[in-house]
């Protein structure tokens, strides 16, 4: 009963706090019918500017960082971006209504991060003055890529093997068959064989991304310049008004890609609910694993926890876009950004109360 109280006294004390209150106060003007609008230029640039921060923050704490502290967690994100797109690939691409193609997709936004999410993570640790690893925006490319890649290879992969067995049925009468364009012209093979080259192309296109190649940079910068000076005088008092301002917007996507979810199946809905959620258990036992391993902090459990339950909003739709043409966006981006995302962000109160029930925050 004790961890029921606990879990209810964070949520409050977090529904006071900035991160969701704007959130919260987004959804609620785009509810009423306010008009209010936030240039794509000007919430491409806060975006840009948080990744940025998270990236060079983590670059910094890499070059003091053991190898061994930062290989496990790595390793555990990549294995929990895989492990959600699997999951995904058992229960939402076999639901009824849902076609394979758009439940990979939907799967792979949901494995893959959000920066948005994780910053909110972030500021809601600190303003709870919880220390967690200053590389822990290192783990976003694992497991973002790790789950890209793998639902795009697996949706090629089926859209491959229906094509083929198509190809042999028309055969087989006699007639004959116009390759699908699901195939990608050939990119992802035969009769469930990846093509040479597919997977490589996946990650380059991931890494080329503007969010992946945003926080890769600032990565680089923190591993080998000495970006302290700017960062502090900079980026880190920035922070916070920034993200205040991306919740609002994050608030007001969020409510209007709910009216895409009109027009496909109810099983997204469903997902779209109940996935970050069990995500961000999934990432929560694994970050519990990592810390029994090498002491991995309370603050990077729930950060963990925050980047399974978290789904793409930024790099992840147009490699979906570019990858999987025959995919529905209203599905898998709707889905994600309508449903996903503030369901993840209202439920970091609970990761952190799990965790500080767990390990001690």
């Amino acid at each position: 009963m004790d961890i029921f109280i606990d879990i209810g006294a964070t949520i409050v004390a977090q529904m006071q706090k900035p991160t969701l209150a704007f959130l919260i106060g987004g959804m609620m003007i785009a509810a009423l019918g306010s008009k209010l609008e936030v240039p794509e230029p000007v919430y491409r640039f806060i975006v840009i500017l948080l990744l940025l921060k998270v990236g060079i923050g983590a670059g910094i704490s890499v070059r003091q960082t053991n190898f061994v502290e930062l290989a496990v967690p790595a390793l555990l994100a990549a294995g929990v971006g895989i492990a959600i797109v699997l999951l995904g690939r058992v229960t939402l691409a076999r639901l009824k209504g849902v076609s394979q193609m758009d439940g990979m997709a939907t799967a792979g936004l949901f494995g893959a991060v959000s920066a948005s999410t994780l910053a909110a993570g972030m500021a809601m640790l600190d303003d709870a003055g919880v220390a967690y690893e200053g590389f822990i925006g290192a783990l976003y490319p694992f497991m973002d890529m790790a789950a890209l890649v793998t639902a795009i290879v697996l949706a090629r992969l089926a859209a491959a093997r229906r094509a083929s067995t198509a190809i042999g049925t028309a055969t087989a009468q006699g007639g004959t068959m116009v390759r699908s364009r699901a195939t990608g012209g050939g990119g992802g093979g035969i009769g469930g064989v990846v093509a040479p080259g597919l997977v490589r192309t996946i990650l380059t296109d991931t890494v080329r991304s503007p969010a992946i190649s945003a926080l890769l940079l600032g990565l680089a910068l923190g591993l080998f310049a000495r970006p302290e000076t700017v960062y502090e005088s900079f980026y880190e008092p920035l922070f916070r008004g920034l993200l205040s301002v991306l919740m609002l917007i994050m608030g007001m996507e969020a409510w209007s890609r709910l009216s895409e979810l009109r027009g496909v199946a109810h099983a997204y809905l469903i997902y779209g609910l109940a996935a970050p959620i069990v995500h961000g258990l999934l990432g929560l036992c694994v970050g519990l694993v990592a810390h029994y391993l090498t002491g991995f902090s309370g603050g990077g459990i729930v950060l963990l926890a925050v980047m399974a339950a978290s789904s793409s909003d930024i790099s992840g739709p147009p490699t979906m876009r570019a990858a999987l043409p025959d995919a529905n966006p209203s599905a898998y981006v709707g889905t994600s950004t309508g449903l996903g995302t503030p369901v993840a962000i209202l439920a970091i109160p609970v990761f952190m109360a799990l965790a500080d029930h767990f390990v001690g925050l």
